[in-house]
């Protein structure tokens, strides 16, 4: 098991973490992207999870590096 961090106040709702990783990501409010199923823990979207590619496919797509994993 792993932790995904999405720092939401970084994102800028490019879309491409929903496209790499459609299970765990889509888009949300405010047109940033959400982490599915996430606690909010100090202002970002935090979840225990298994990493797999497609969680390390929306890390390194992101242009703005919001995706911590």
């Amino acid at each position: 098991m792993g932790k995904i961090t999405h720092q939401i106040e970084k994102c800028i709702g490019c879309g491409n973490c929903t496209v790499a990783a459609p299970d765990h990501f889509e888009m949300g409010e405010g047109g940033k992207a959400h982490l599915k199923g996430s606690e909010e823990e100090d202002k970002n979207e935090v979840k225990e999870t298994e990493i797999t590619e497609e969680l390390k496919q929306a890390a390194d797509s992101c242009p703005v590096q919001c995706i911590k994993l």
